[in-house]
């Protein structure tokens, strides 16, 4: 009597096990991306672990210019998660994906986002590229022409967000070449 089950090939089993490597490398998660790449490097201050690195600009703070007394509040919950690590489909303090980390400090304000990136480019209020304000999320396409990674502004040249697999959560600007040339649009959604 034949079992109806039969074993694997070896090549089958190899084909198995990329796929789920691949599946746990992609950014995102919740954009069902592959990791972006040549995602930017995170400067590492000297004497500083690179698992914790940030990069700490002047003038970056929870009030930065423009930024109301909401927006405030929330710049401070994102910038207190500097040095979380990256993890896929993260949306806690064990680590964040990008649309993880956008929803969960909005979450700490009662304010309420969907959980994946597509649907966060759905929500809020279309604002320009010259009108960013802190707190408004900005959306690019990191893995393909669609949106597929999500940050908060911290004002018009900087923001904080949940990179690549080997990131974590850091400031960067919006004006670097990798960034400026994905850069997709921003949706306001404190008003």
């Amino acid at each position: 009597m034949k079992s109806w089950v039969e074993k694997p090939t070896p090549r089958a089993m190899a084909g198995l096990v990329l796929a789920l490597l691949a599946g746990f490398a992609s950014a995102c998660a919740s954009a069902g991306g592959a990791v972006p790449r040549p995602f930017p490097a995170p400067v590492v201050r000297a004497g500083e672990p690179a698992e914790v690195a940030r990069v700490d600009e002047p003038g970056v703070t929870a009030s930065a210019p423009a930024a109301d007394e909401g927006a405030s509040a929330l710049l401070a919950t994102a910038l207190a998660l500097r040095g979380v690590r990256y993890r896929n489909g993260g949306s806690d303090l064990e680590g964040f994906d990008c649309s993880g980390f956008t929803q969960y400090v909005f979450a700490q304000h009662a304010l309420a986002l969907p959980r994946e990136v597509k649907d966060q480019f759905e929500v809020g209020q279309r604002v320009s590229a010259s009108e960013v304000r802190a707190g408004d999320l900005l959306f690019f396409a990191t893995t393909s022409r669609h949106v597929s990674h999500v940050a908060i502004a911290l004002d018009g040249d900087t923001f904080v967000h949940a990179p690549s697999s080997n990131g974590v959560v850091r400031v960067e600007h919006l004006n670097a070449e990798y960034w400026r040339k994905r850069f997709l649009g921003v949706r306001r959604i404190i008003d």
